[in-house]
């Protein structure tokens, strides 16, 4: 069995099965070489609400429940603004700026879905920033429009991983599969007023919303709108939809 950058036993050969790390070398993005899925400090050894195991970092050792996931989702943004910054242990610090969606009106939306495409522009920005020596990932000859349903109070997006226990409600695994993807990459979390925040969870090639060519800081909300992309893996795009 391989073993990946970070140290995780891997079947996988070309990416790691539980943290999405290229075997072989450093992911890279627009910025240069992006680190491995950021480490969650070990916490109080609170039991894990599945299984009663002691917590020991961010994911239970035993059935794999991710506790920074369950705390995003349970804590309503401090002093209810749009969003609240979390510390890496996913406490509530200060509040965030509304990153462009400031004066926005309480979102009238019955229901909200995403749809899943293979971007070939996103693709390219990608490889064209990424470090020559970085695996290449091929763009996928067909790949089906693919629409998911958003149900508060998140939705889980990544890959499965049996072994962890992941089980994402966006699940990405394929086919077409893109390695690139993180298996708990990032989170959609409902807002105060109906709408949708992102989280990146610490994920090794990151999460870019809209054309920004900077990836968001892992664990902070960053309020999301109809008609916004969601960038992430190799060539993985979901835009969001209010109906």
């Amino acid at each position: 069995m391989a073993t990946c950058p970070k140290g995780h036993e891997s079947t996988a050969t070309d990416y790691c099965d539980e943290c999405g790390t290229p075997m072989g070398g450093v992911a890279t993005g627009p910025d240069g070489p992006l680190a491995a899925e950021a480490a969650t400090p070990a916490g109080t050894g609170d039991p894990c609400p599945e299984c009663d195991t002691s917590r020991t970092g961010r994911f239970c050792e035993v059935c794999g429940h991710d506790f920074l996931a369950a705390q995003l989702a349970e804590r309503p943004p401090a002093g209810g603004s749009p969003a609240a910054e979390l510390d890496p242990n996913g406490e509530v610090a200060t509040p965030a700026p509304p990153l462009g969606n400031a004066g926005s009106k309480p979102s009238t939306a019955t229901g909200w879905r995403v749809v899943v495409t293979a971007d070939r522009a996103y693709y390219d920005r990608m490889r064209a920033a990424a470090d020559p020596d970085a695996e290449d990932v091929a763009f996928p000859a067909y790949c089906p429009e693919r629409r998911f349903a958003l149900v508060p109070p998140q939705v889980l997006i990544g890959r499965l991983s049996r072994s962890r226990g992941i089980e994402p409600d966006i699940d990405l695994t394929g086919p077409p599969a893109d390695p690139a993807v993180s298996h708990s990459h990032a989170v959609l979390v409902v807002q105060p007023d109906g709408g949708w925040a992102v989280v990146d969870l610490g994920s090794a090639n990151g999460t870019y919303v809209n054309d920004s060519a900077t990836a968001i800081e892992p664990n902070l909300p960053v309020p999301v709108k109809d008609g916004d992309r969601v960038h992430l893996g190799a060539w993985s795009t979901l835009t969001l939809r209010a109906h």
